[in-house]
């Protein structure tokens, strides 16, 4: 059952009408007037990314949704936080433009230091990601078990980066790409185009040229190898948590073979 965001909430980021859910957003992101809300997963996560998003300068490179302070002075009540609306829609057939206006956003990141809460994060997809990159890791599924053996230790200059590109990038014409409902990770820059270009493979109908078209980025083939693990992973560790037995995806197959063929 969704969660409407109740009147006091709506109060405290000084916001009026009748909340109008949103398309993605796992189904709990809704918009009043110009703000958007939704419910707060890892409370210093928020925090810290409401704060770093604040700081950051205007670019024309990219739009960023700026967050909202609630009336407290705080990022967050009462479980929920409030960015301002940005305009724009996703299109995730524009891979190429997602993955540059990721670039743009990553600049903008690269000074901004590794925050603590990384560290106790723990949900599907921390999990995945951690599997994803650990090197004595072995998975019991053959296919999860011949992509990470095909993992070579490697030395990249890492950062926070949108771990999630494809389908958090508004666009509007006239106006610079948008970045929302950022995910936030310590991985090198090539990690996060490659998580894209996966999504882009996987579920949005992109050819084999995407992944050439991108090789010149950092260690392109094992950071590939990871960006997969990581999505394959996450659906093993969404599976376990619901009891169920997992089986890869079948749109998995030709990108599974695509990578360990470049590596």
């Amino acid at each position: 059952m969704r969660t409407v965001p109740p009147q006091s909430v709506l109060e405290a980021f000084a916001v009026t009408g009748e909340p109008r859910l949103l398309a993605g957003g796992q189904g709990e992101t809704w918009q009043v007037g110009a703000v958007v809300l939704k419910p707060v997963g890892l409370e210093a996560e928020s925090r810290w990314r409401a704060s770093v998003l604040d700081a950051l300068p205007d670019t024309e490179r990219v739009r960023i949704a700026r967050p909202v302070r609630a009336a407290s002075g705080d990022w967050l009540h009462e479980g929920w936080e409030a960015a301002y609306h940005v305009a724009g829609r996703t299109d995730a057939k524009r891979w190429d433009a997602a993955i540059e206006a990721g670039a743009a956003f990553h600049e903008l990141l690269a000074a901004v230091p590794r925050p603590d809460f990384l560290d106790d994060r723990d949900n599907w997809w921390s999990r995945a990601d951690r599997a994803s990159w650990n090197l004595g890791t072995v998975a019991e599924a053959p296919v999860l078990r011949r992509l990470m053996e095909a993992r070579e230790p490697v030395s990249m200059v890492e950062q926070m980066v949108q771990g999630d590109l494809l389908g958090n990038v508004l666009y509007e014409p006239g106006l610079p790409p948008a970045i929302i409902d950022w995910s936030p990770y310590w991985r090198p820059t090539s990690w996060a185009a490659a998580v894209a270009v996966v999504d882009a493979m996987c579920w949005n109908g992109a050819g084999d040229d995407l992944v050439d078209r991108w090789g010149h980025l950092a260690q392109w083939s094992q950071t590939l190898l990871r960006a997969l693990l990581f999505r394959m992973i996450t659906d093993l560790e969404v599976a376990k948590s619901r009891g169920e037995e997992w089986q890869p995806h079948p749109a998995y197959d030709p990108v599974v073979g695509l990578v360990l063929e470049r590596r």
